[in-house]
């Protein structure tokens, strides 16, 4: 099952409709059973402007984790370019022949990784984790049997740069797998339900504040699909484009 939060389009379209129906029910229903006095209409203002002043400040915090989120993972896409280009200076440390195998490895892996950051299709995205952890592990046993070879201080940068390579691939692994948690989702939901509600119930003429009863819902639908958009690696429009591990590319691939 595709999760919705993956598409800030559905995010839109299912927080606007159930913050509209809201409102409608507060706008008709709740003030069918039980209407707003002029004498209680002082305090509902101070509720109805507490719950959307809670709500957006949960708003705003979910938007930080979000970004908080997006800067992550394009800083390791800068670690992981940074690391794959000292691997490959570092490689001219082994033996000719040793030096040759790694860097065609690196250019390999460099180009997986690009597609890592580019395609949105699962059936690749498996591909490209299947030839991640096979490139990998080449890597790895080039630079191993050469260091057994000859064990020299030399051979050992060689090793820490291989290694601080696969350890930038699971620290932008990681940052692609974090997200808002769904129990800040649901908070959120909740949250602008009842604002919704609270907005239909406190409309004093219906007919004439038709129009009215959209702007919460759809401003707040709207900010919901911007957090979901930047919260979602592969879905949406706003993305962490591999520019480093791009240029990279061009700057190491025979021309």
């Amino acid at each position: 099952m595709p999760n919705v939060l993956n598409h800030a389009e559905l995010v839109f379209v299912l927080s606007f409709g159930l913050m509209w129906l809201a409102a409608r029910v507060g706008a008709t229903l709740l003030r069918r059973l039980s209407k707003i006095t002029d004498d209680a209409r002082d305090d509902f203002s101070v509720v109805q402007t507490a719950t959307l002043t809670l709500l957006a400040l949960i708003i705003g915090f979910t938007f930080s984790m979000a970004v908080g989120r997006y800067d992550l993972r394009e800083h390791y896409e800068e670690e992981e370019a940074s690391a794959i280009s000292t691997a490959y200076v570092r490689a001219d440390l082994l033996p000719a022949a040793d030096a040759a195998a790694l860097r065609a490895l690196l250019i390999d892996y460099l180009d997986v990784r690009v597609l890592f950051y580019t395609t949105r299709d699962t059936r690749e995205l498996d591909r490209v984790d299947a030839d991640t952890t096979r490139l990998q592990q080449e890597m790895w046993m080039a630079v191993r049997n050469a260091a057994t070879a000859q064990p020299t201080p030399i051979a050992a940068l060689v090793v820490t740069a291989i290694n601080d390579v696969l350890n930038m691939q699971g620290y932008a692994q990681a940052a692609w797998w974090d997200r808002i948690p769904y129990g800040a989702w649901g908070l959120m939901v909740v949250m602008a339900i009842c604002a919704s509600l609270l907005v239909g119930y406190g409309a004093r003429a219906l007919k004439a504040g038709e129009g009215l009863l959209l702007v919460v819902p759809l401003v707040v639908a709207l900010a919901f699909a911007l957090v979901a958009d930047i919260d979602s690696p592969r879905g949406g429009m706003i993305h962490v484009r591999p520019v480093n591990l791009q240029s990279l590319v061009t700057s190491l691939h025979p021309r």
